[in-house]
């Protein structure tokens, strides 16, 4: 998958991380709350993350 230019991600831990820049590579994400009322970023989630499986054993 490419890189979604409209979609900017630092969470290198995350699946659909582009892996050579800071983006998505999914056409669209969703984002959801754990709070009534919402008024901070940190009441946000974004709820397309899924965690990158590992590919290699230790």
């Amino acid at each position: 998958m490419s890189a979604n230019k409209s979609i900017g991600c630092t969470v290198n831990q995350c699946k659909h991380h582009d892996g050579s820049e800071n983006y998505c590579t999914l056409t669209q994400i969703n984002v959801s709350t754990h709070e009534s009322n919402p008024t901070q970023i940190e009441c946000t989630d974004c709820a397309s993350f899924e965690k990158k499986s590992c590919c290699c054993s230790h």
